[in-house]
């Protein structure tokens, strides 16, 4: 099995190491910050052959260049968003394969936050890492793509089988359960959520990564009527501020 390794970066972000024991490989996904990820690393003594990114945003690809410079991993990432992304060795589109040893992974395009927004789905091992397409229990802000792309974006990460795990970038749960609730007041699986996220980040646990059988139990993006609904819950979240 893949062992992941949650990096906590900046405010809220996550970097994902990725290993594989049998192989020896090691990636990682996202990696704003260079000195965690190979501090990291380095503890366990791992070595870092990949680095895979879901799109250019500087807090997922600022490390891209340390890193390599470090370990002589090759950097990976979405052909949509080639020369934003620092370093990128290898382009990736729809339908194209990576591996972590014996691990494949089929790239899925997301766009949305982001017109060239990759996903990598590990079909075998029921896990898939988003960037910032879906959060626990919400989605990324539209900065280049529609509301459209988002919309279809979120329903193929849904359309995954219930037991895949969801590995998002950043800890926004509590702020997205507190407009879940508010959006859906009468939902009772998400106020029990909401509840559970409280405890969780009180007792200072991470509350990522999620499911997606829970996401199409509480998100409210993934509970939308239609595109235009979706529009409006999106544009809705842009202003609100939680408790």
């Amino acid at each position: 099995m893949l062992e992941i390794v949650a990096i906590p970066a900046f405010a809220d972000n996550y970097l994902w190491l990725i290993h594989d024991a049998a192989s020896g490989e090691t990636a990682v996904v996202d990696p704003g910050d260079p000195a965690p990820v190979l501090a990291e690393a380095d503890r366990r003594g791992w070595q870092i052959t990949r680095i895979l990114n879901t799109h250019w945003h500087p807090d997922h690809t600022g490390g891209n260049l340390a890193i390599r410079e470090a370990t002589g991993a090759t950097i990976i990432g979405p052909a949509g968003e080639n020369g934003r992304i620092p370093g990128l060795d290898v382009a990736l589109k729809e339908a194209d394969r990576i591996s972590i040893g014996s691990h494949a992974a089929e790239v899925w395009e997301v766009p949305g936050h982001t017109l060239g927004h990759i996903a990598y789905v590990f079909h075998d091992d029921r896990v898939a890492f988003v960037g910032d397409t879906l959060f626990a229990m919400g989605c990324g802000r539209l900065f280049e793509g529609s509301p459209a792309q988002m919309h279809h974006s979120l329903g193929r990460l849904a359309s995954l089988p219930d037991d895949f795990q969801l590995y998002c970038a950043h800890e926004y749960t509590l702020a997205n359960a507190q407009f879940a609730a508010h959006v859906f007041p009468g939902n009772q699986a998400i106020g029990e959520r909401l509840g559970q996220i409280v405890a969780a980040r009180e007792a200072g646990e991470r509350t990522v990564p999620t499911s997606v059988a829970a996401e199409r139990a509480t998100n409210p993006f993934l509970l939308a009527r239609d595109v235009e609904h979706f529009a409006d819950l999106r544009a809705e979240k842009d202003v609100f501020r939680s408790a």
